[in-house]
């Protein structure tokens, strides 16, 4: 998947890719201090150098649990756009923070389960190499579970109305449905299409970005 990218091709060096990095993440920083706050800068470098240096240079390579640590990482976007408009942290980015935590796995290890052998070649830790295939099913499925009532948590703390409220109910159950599929699936299929890991992967993709435009709906809408 990653064999004809500039640096595993040699187009470009490990050095030029660091300074560009180092560049990149540089003026990021001073941008976001100068033009939003502090908070948000401080946020943002810290997300991008535990995804580096916690994940993918250490846990990666060494541990099944790789993804739902480093899954955090991603969930910090949450934190940056709330205090990027309000200037300080509170519960209500915690909880959307929560929500992109637990989705992550169930989306990376429904991908994972049908390149399994691809991660396998690599020489990567993924949960379907080490834990194997029936034990990554049921850590998507008890995921799943937990990212329903945690979806919901919006709605009950009264940070947004009924139309997410609905909206996360139907989207979430659906999600859980897809994850109960894949964790009793136990053959192959001849159409790798019609694997109940892709399907649960192609439609996680789209969750987040429904239930997230829900939620903006919601505000907009519903006030």
């Amino acid at each position: 998947r990653t064999r004809n990218r500039p640096l595993v091709t040699g187009e470009m060096t490990p050095r030029a890719a660091l300074v560009f990095a180092l560049s990149l993440e540089a003026a990021a920083f001073a941008l976001l201090w100068a033009t939003v706050n502090l908070l948000s800068a401080v946020l943002a470098v810290s997300a991008c150098a535990f995804y580096v240096f916690v994940y993918t240079l250490w846990l990666k390579r060494t541990s099944k649990q790789n993804i739902v640590i480093g899954g955090a990482a991603g969930a910090v976007p949450t934190l940056i756009g709330w205090t990027a408009v309000t200037g300080r942290l509170d519960w209500a980015p915690v909880v959307l923070f929560a929500v992109i935590f637990f989705w992550t796995p169930p989306h990376f290890w429904a991908l994972a389960l049908f390149v399994e052998t691809d991660y396998a070649a690599a020489g990567v830790p993924m949960m379907p190499v080490v834990a194997g295939l029936l034990s990554t099913r049921r850590q998507i499925l008890i995921y799943a579970v937990l990212l329903l009532p945690l979806t919901l948590l919006p709605f009950w703390l009264k940070l947004a109305g009924w139309l997410y409220g609905v909206s996360a109910l139907v989207l979430s159950g659906l999600f859980l449905l897809l994850a109960l599929r894949v964790a009793v699936f136990r053959g192959g299929a001849t159409d790798m299409d019609m694997r109940p890991e892709k399907r649960l992967f192609g439609y996680s993709v789209l969750y987040l970005f429904v239930l997230f435009a829900a939620l903006v709906a919601d505000r907009f809408l519903i006030g």
